[in-house]
C-alpha cells in the first residue's frame, strides 16, 4: 500500500460511521401488541431486554422489560412505551455515537434516516468492536513492512475468514484465566481479528494464540483474520520456532496455570527476597 494510501485507510478509520458498525436486521415491536406477548419475547430471548417500538418502519418508542413490570399484560404497548427517545444517525461518527451511550447509559441505540424510519441499531459491544478493529490494520501493516524490509519480498493484505484448524502456531503456550476473557469476546461479538502470515500456503498464527484456543474450546472453527500474503516462499524465524516446538496444531499449545506467568513469578521472586 502506498503512502497516500495508508494516510486514506487511517482518515477513514478515524471517520468510521455508525452505519459501518450497526446491526441492519433489527427485531421490534409494534405498538398495538400487547405487554404479555412483548414480554414473552423478553423472557425467550438472550439478546434482548427491550425493543424498538415501530409503526411500519417508523420508529414511535422504545419498550424495555421495566416498562413491562407494573403494566397489565393486556395493556398495549404504545401506552407503555417511552417515547422520549434517543437516536442515532447512520452517517453520524462512530466516536459520538460512543458518547451518547456513555453518557447517557443506553445500551442499544436505535439508528434511524432523516425521515424517522429504523435502518439499524448500534450498541456499545458494536462501538467497543469499532475501537478494537481501528488499531489491528496499523499493527498489521507494521509487520508487513518489517517483512518485506528484513526478507525483501513482496506482500499484500487480505481480510478473510480463516479455518483454525489449518494455522500453524508460532507460540508454545496460553495462560487459562486469559482464555475466559478471549471467550468471552468471542461469545459477544468483540473478539480483534487474528493476524495471519500466508507463506505461500503454510498459515503462520502471528497474533491471537489465546483468542484461536478459546474459540476451539467453543467449537468454533472459523475465525476473521487480517491475512498478510507473501509473493513468495521465504524462511521465517517464527516458522523456524514452530518446528523446533513441534507446534503444528491447536492441539499443540500448552495452557499454563496464571500462577506460572513470568510477570507473577517476578512478582512473587521480589516478595520473597523481601
Amino acid at each position: 500500500m502506498s503512502k497516500g494510501g495508508e494516510v486514506r485507510e487511517s482518515l477513514d478509520r478515524r471517520h468510521a460511521r455508525v452505519k459501518d458498525y450497526m446491526t441492519a436486521e433489527v427485531d421490534t415491536v409494534s405498538p398495538d401488541d400487547a405487554v404479555g406477548v412483548v414480554a414473552e419475547r423478553i423472557v425467550d430471548s438472550d439478546a434482548h431486554s427491550g425493543f424498538p417500538v415501530c409503526d411500519g418502519r417508523r420508529v414511535e418508542g422504545f419498550v424495555s422489560a421495566r416498562d413491562l413490570l407494573l403494566s397489565d399484560e393486556h395493556e398495549p404497548i404504545f401506552k407503555v412505551m417511552s417515547r422520549d427517545l434517543i437516536v442515532a444517525h447512520p452517517e453520524m461518527k462512530i466516536s459520538d455515537a460512543a458518547r451518547v451511550i456513555l453518557r447517557s447509559g443506553i445500551q442499544r441505540l436505535p439508528v434511524v434516516d432523516d425521515a424517522g424510519n429504523l435502518v439499524g441499531i448500534i450498541s456499545n459491544a458494536d462501538v467497543i468492536r469499532s475501537q478494537i478493529e481501528r488499531a489491528t490494520p496499523e499493527k498489521v501493516g507494521k509487520l508487513k513492512r518489517t517483512l518485506e524490509s528484513i526478507h525483501g519480498v513482496g506482500a499484500s493484505e487480505e481480510r478473510r475468514t480463516v479455518d483454525i484448524r489449518t494455522l500453524t502456531p508460532t507460540q508454545n503456550k496460553v495462560y487459562t484465566d486469559e482464555l475466559e476473557g478471549r471467550a468471552y469476546e468471542l461469545q459477544n461479538g468483540l473478539a480483534e481479528p487474528l493476524v495471519v502470515i500466508d507463506n505461500v500456503g503454510e498459515l503462520l498464527l502471528a497474533d491471537g494464540h489465546h483468542r484461536v484456543k478459546a474459540a476451539d474450546r467453543l467449537g468454533i472453527d472459523e475465525m476473521d483474520a487480517y491475512v498478510i500474503v507473501l509473493d513468495e516462499r521465504v524462511e521465517l524465524g517464527m516458522a523456524e520456532t514452530a518446528r523446533k516446538g513441534n507446534l503444528e496444531s491447536i492441539a499443540d499449545i500448552e495452557e499454563v496455570d496464571y500462577a506460572h506467568h513470568p510477570l507473577v513469578e517476578t512478582i512473587q521472586r521480589l516478595q520473597d527476597g523481601e
